[in-house]
């Protein structure tokens, strides 16, 4: 299928490595001319090269997306330097603490999380929904995640953040409707990667006295598909919500996680 991408603008934060890294390289792939933010610039760099090489043009924009005075750069810059944006991925974001109970979470790590995966979020979209809606459109992608669905023991910070994630996209949907933009949420499960396996495994790992294989094996056994969801497995559902193919769907969470959240 031509998801008809070719020479869209899409402003993708977190681009520096893993499902960022595959989300941005899947959208040079389809031919977008791309805005990469956050505050590593020399990490985003090398990917910046990549899709390049693959022909597209690509600029580099250091933002810190908890300060809306960066955002609001951010924007302009992409705005001044391609003269529109027409998708915007909120890939960035953090995990918080893993394997501590809400009691054992101090207030900092709590609010630290909270900030960077709601506020970043709802920074990067108050940026560029103006632009978006005088151009008469446009398409939000925020990566959530399946514990912003269910919850997680030992996950409170994460799990809140993505629940709240949730909201802002909703109504962000229902606001911007009216002006041919979508907003959506993909919900990502485990993903398989450093992150994964050196923190959620490894901790699990300690916990049950177990292998890191058997670690990974258990998570994998959650799931209908019995497999861990791998990052290109996101940057397809977030090409998909970028294109017209998804054009009558907003407001939505779309769990790509094997069968977990919803079964």
């Amino acid at each position: 299928m031509d998801l008809k991408l070719k020479n869209k603008v899409a402003v993708i934060t977190g681009p520096a490595k893993g499902m960022g890294r595959a989300v941005t390289l899947a959208f040079a792939q389809e031919g977008c001319r791309l805005v990469l933010a956050g505050r590593d610039t020399a990490a985003i760099e090398p990917v910046a090269e990549e899709a390049r090489a693959l022909g597209v043009p690509a600029i580099v924009v250091p933002c810190n997306l908890v300060d809306e005075a960066q955002t609001e750069a951010l924007a302009r810059q992409a705005l001044e330097h391609f003269g529109r944006i027409d998708i915007l991925v909120n890939v960035a974001g953090g995990s918080g603490p893993i394997g501590k109970t809400g009691w054992e979470t101090s207030a900092d790590e709590f609010n630290d999380i909270v900030e960077l995966n709601m506020t970043g979020c709802f920074n990067t979209m108050h940026a560029v929904l103006p632009a978006m809606i005088e151009q008469g459109g446009g398409k939000v992608v925020n990566v959530g995640g399946t514990f912003g669905m269910r919850g997680r023991a030992g996950r409170v910070a994460y799990s809140a953040s993505k629940w709240g994630l949730r909201g802002i996209t909703k109504s962000f949907a229902l606001e911007a409707g009216p002006h041919n933009i979508n907003v959506n949420c993909v919900a990502p499960g485990m993903v398989d990667g450093p992150r994964f396996r050196e923190k959620v495994c490894a901790n699990m790992a300690t916990k049950l006295g177990i292998t890191l294989e058997e670690a990974m094996k258990r998570h994998a056994e959650d799931y209908a598909l019995k497999r861990v969801t791998l990052d290109e497995d996101v940057a397809n559902a977030c090409l998909f919500m970028a294109s017209d193919a998804s054009r009558q769907i907003t407001g939505v969470d779309l769990p790509v996680d094997g069968g977990w959240a919803m079964l």
